[in-house]
C-alpha cells in the first residue's frame, strides 16, 4: 500500500481525536487524524509525523496524519491501512492460494467480517485488526477499551461452530516487535474473549509491516501470547 504525497512535520497537540495541530514546511496546519484511538504514548508534543496532503482542495484540512516516530521504530497509524494491506497481502496467495475468492465487507450473524474468502472448498471468514501500540518490543491491542472488539471475537467463534474458518489477524504497523499480547491492563475482557475463541478453533494470527513514510506492507509473522501476566 503506497501514499501519494507525503511530507514530514512537528506534531503540536490534539485538541480533540479527529485533529492536530502540526508545523510542516514552517507553517502550523490543522490536519485530520486518521485513528481515533487514543495514541497518547505517540502523539507527543514534538514528535515526527508523516502527512498525506488530500487530493480535495474542498476539505477543510489538507493534511492527514498517517505516521508518527516513536524512538526508532516508524509507526504507521492510519487506522484504515491494514484492511486495505490485508487485502493486498491475501491476494498474493497468503494463507489461501492465489486464486481464491476474496470478498470484502461480508455479514455474518450480527457482525460484519473484513473478509469472506473461498478457497477450493475451504469458506473462511477473517478479522483484521490494527496494531499501532508497542511496549518493550511488544505489540498489544487495544490501546482502549473496545466492546466492539470483544463482539468481534466471539463471533468468529461461532462461525468455526457453523462449520467455517475463521481467523483473527493483527497487523502490526510496524517492525521491530518481538511477540504480540492482549493489553491485559486496558481491556481483560478482550484477552479472555481471545482466549475463549481460540480454544474454539480461531486461528489467531499477527504480522509485523515494512514501514516507510510513504508506504506499509505485511512482511513477517510474530509470535503470540494470550498468558495473562501474573
Amino acid at each position: 500500500m503506497r501514499y501519494k504525497s507525503v511530507q514530514e512535520g512537528i506534531f503540536l497537540r490534539r485538541p480533540n481525536r479527529f485533529i492536530a495541530h502540526v508545523i510542516t514546511e514552517g507553517k502550523e496546519e490543522v490536519c485530520h487524524v486518521k485513528n481515533t484511538g487514543r495514541c497518547k504514548e505517540l502523539l507527543i508534543p514534538g514528535a515526527k509525523v508523516y502527512l498525506e496532503k488530500s487530493s480535495n482542495p474542498n476539505r477543510k484540512t489538507k493534511f492527514d496524519v498517517i505516521g508518527v516516530e516513536k524512538g526508532n521504530l516508524l509507526i504507521n497509524m492510519d487506522s484504515q491501512i491494514p484492511n486495505k494491506a490485508a487485502g493486498e497481502w491475501l491476494a498474493k496467495g497468503n494463507l489461501f492460494s492465489g486464486s481464491a475468492l476474496i470478498r470484502p465487507e461480508t455479514k455474518y450473524g450480527n457482525s460484519r467480517f473484513d473478509f469472506y474468502v473461498e478457497d477450493c472448498g475451504r469458506k473462511a471468514f477473517l478479522e483484521v485488526k490494527g496494531v499501532t501500540l508497542e511496549d518493550e518490543k511488544t505489540a498489544k491491542f487495544p490501546d482502549a477499551p473496545t466492546l466492539r472488539g470483544v463482539k468481534h471475537v466471539l463471533e468468529l467463534g461461532e462461525c468455526v461452530r457453523a462449520g467455517y474458518e475463521a481467523y483473527l489477524l493483527f497487523v502490526i504497523q510496524m517492525k521491530g516487535v518481538r511477540k504480540m499480547m492482549p493489553n491485559w491492563e486496558t481491556h481483560p475482557e478482550f484477552g479472555e474473549a481471545l482466549i475463549k475463541a481460540r480454544d474454539q478453533g480461531v486461528h489467531i494470527l499477527a504480522y509485523d509491516c515494512l514501514v516507510e513514510a510513504d508506504r506499509i506492507e505485511i512482511m513477517d509473522a510474530v509470535p503470540v501470547s494470550l498468558e495473562r501476566p501474573e
